[in-house]
């Protein structure tokens, strides 16, 4: 096959100075018997290795052997399969690319707290889940490059191959179905995205049950069943095929014809399937979710301005990464299975695409807000708009702060707050009265209490009149009338009900200072604190005489009922009398 002298590791060469007749030969500076090596069918090679098939020794300093014992065995020897060889171009362009995988798997998860933080209530049709989907599915991929492209630094210092080239060529093939996977996810999570931005004003804007709602539900198990098609069809299989490229007739006999054979090539055409997928996917949520136009190149215009940007630059990288994996299934050259393939080719085209959708994901999620915020927005200016049909005006800012409804109370605080404002605080509108207002008034009041509000009499300028009172019966008449409006004592207890009335009493007392209430007030003192049994509670201790109630508001011991009947009607005179 063409390309094949091009891939070989290794020629088989004649034993150095084997000729010189002593039965003996020198590599890396040790003599080795001919006849021994010849008898375990050791070979030797222009790579600087010697083996018999089962067992490889490299032959050069310092990994050269010390001693061939007469069992075959190698003292000190370096087995084949170690990393001894310095780092190639094809190590140092995936280093390169691993780089910009670990700075993209970063910024991933950075947009994964944005986008996945939950502002709204779950709700059953639109799950938290579903908008991180597709950033789970690029952590995937970073994740899968990255295991993929560290692995590939061995390959290039490996003399003969081995594990390394398996493992990285294994990783890619995940990449691949992760990429498809982000794809979709992107795609089916903006329909989505679409559809709740398009029933949150009427949520019975579209019915159950009809074509939409079950094409929505049935798309995504055939996407993936596609998707893990191609894993069935790839992954389950013996990978050491790739190691086989350690001579032309290995990789003729073993390495190629694996690595074209049916199975890649069907796990490639699942791949195209799930892209094609994907475009029916985007078809069908513009189809729903966006305005409609009439006649044929206004439904073409408006497609094409539905569609998202990242969405035309993601989707054809998608199938530029699913066409080189349908190409290297036909064509050996070009393949990343290949030892000594096309770098250029292997990364750019195997590695490139991916790594170029996840950085075009990363600049939408910074530049895009978070949905749950979005819609909160979107909620906010309908009800703008609302409002403003209906005349009413938003109150400030401040007015929440001014009302105290600013903080974030639980739910038994703003009970307590409501009982507050019920009971008998005092304040300005609903806001309780703090502690430096209460103490402000009672000291004001306190204040009050104690000075007085009238003033001491003026004295008077002793007169020569001859009727002036020498006895001295005024200033005795004077002194009762005083004790009578004597404000009371100071209450120093912690009652404030107390407090209070002792305050208004005092100050009734002060206003009106021959009032009645303050006499009986004195008299109902003198009597609780005389000896003896209490007085009787009688009608003239309420205020009112018996003799002012009606002749028909009497009781009468009498069991007769005529005297409702024939007596006289009863005068109401108040409402006490009812």
């Amino acid at each position: 096959m063409p390309g094949i002298l091009k891939l070989i590791a290794r020629d088989q060469l004649d034993w150095p100075d084997a000729g010189n007749g002593k039965n003996e030969t020198i590599l890396g500076g040790v003599r080795f018997p001919l006849s021994t090596l010849d008898h375990f069918n050791y070979t030797y090679y222009s790579n600087g290795t010697m083996s018999n098939g089962s067992r490889c020794y490299l032959t050069f300093q310092p990994y050269s052997p010390v001693e061939l014992l007469p069992n075959g065995t190698f003292v000190n020897g370096t087995s084949c399969y170690h990393a001894v060889d310095n780092v190639a171009t094809r190590g140092y362009v995936g280093i390169g690319f691993a780089v910009a995988y670990g700075i993209a798997l970063v910024l991933t998860v950075t947009v994964l707290t944005k986008h996945g933080k939950q502002y709204l209530p779950r709700t059953k049709r639109f799950f938290p889940i579903g908008r991180r989907w597709q950033w789970y599915w690029a952590c995937f991929v970073c994740a899968c490059a990255l295991i993929s492209l560290f692995i590939n630094v061995d390959v290039d210092r490996y003399r003969v191959q081995e594990l390394p080239i398996v493992i990285m060529v294994f990783f890619w093939f995940l990449l691949c179905q992760g990429t498809t996977a982000l794809v979709w996810e992107s795609v089916r999570h903006w329909g989505s995205w679409q559809e709740r931005q398009f029933i949150d004003p009427n949520p019975f804007i579209l019915p159950d049950g009809d074509r939409r709602s079950k094409v929505e539900f049935w798309l995504p198990i055939w996407f993936y069943f596609w998707t893990w098609l191609n894993f069935f069809l790839v992954v389950p299989r013996g990978w050491t095929f790739v190691e086989k490229q350690r001579s032309p007739d290995q990789t003729a006999a073993i390495a190629i014809p694996q690595a074209l054979d049916g199975r890649f090539k069907a796990g490639a055409f699942c791949l195209v399937i799930a892209w094609a997928t994907i475009l029916f996917s985007l078809r069908h949520s513009i189809l729903h979710y966006k305005p409609r136009n009439r006649g044929t190149f206004n439904k073409s215009v408006g497609l094409v301005q539905s569609i998202p940007l990242r969405f035309m630059l993601t989707i054809p990288l998608l199938g530029a990464l699913i066409a080189y994996q349908v190409f290297q299934s036909f064509n050996w050259e070009l393949s990343i299975l290949r030892f000594h393939g096309v770098v250029p080719v292997q990364f750019g085209w195997g590695f490139g695409p991916s790594l170029v959708i996840i950085i075009i994901q990363v600049i939408y999620g910074y530049a895009s807000p978070n949905e749950d915020k979005e819609l909160i927005r979107q909620r906010r200016e309908r009800g703008e708009i609302i409002d403003r049909d209906l005349g009413l005006i938003k109150k400030p800012a401040w007015w929440r702060r001014v009302r105290g409804e600013h903080e974030e109370l639980s739910f038994r605080d703003r009970i307590m707050r409501n009982v507050k404002e019920v009971g008998g605080e005092r304040g300005i509108g609903r806001r309780e009265e703090n502690e430096m207002e209460r103490h402000i008034r009672q000291e004001a009041l306190r204040m009050a209490v104690d000075d007085g509000i009238e003033l001491p009499n003026m004295p008077r300028r002793q007169s020569e009149n001859p009727r002036e009172d020498r006895a001295g019966v005024r200033d005795i008449v004077n002194k009762q009338v005083n004790s009578e409006t004597t404000p009371l004592p100071q209450y120093d207890g912690k009652s404030q009900r107390r407090h209070n009335e002792r305050v208004l009493q005092s100050a009734a007392g002060v206003l009106f200072p021959n009032n009645e209430a303050e006499a009986a007030r004195a008299r109902r003192e003198a009597e609780l604190f005389e000896e003896g049994p209490p007085p009787a509670y009688t009608d003239q201790s309420r205020g009112r005489d018996a003799s002012e109630r009606p002749n028909s508001a009497h009781r009468e011991n009498s069991t007769s009922t005529m005297n409702s009947v024939s007596g006289p009607a009863q005068q109401i005179r108040s409402m006490l009398d009812v």
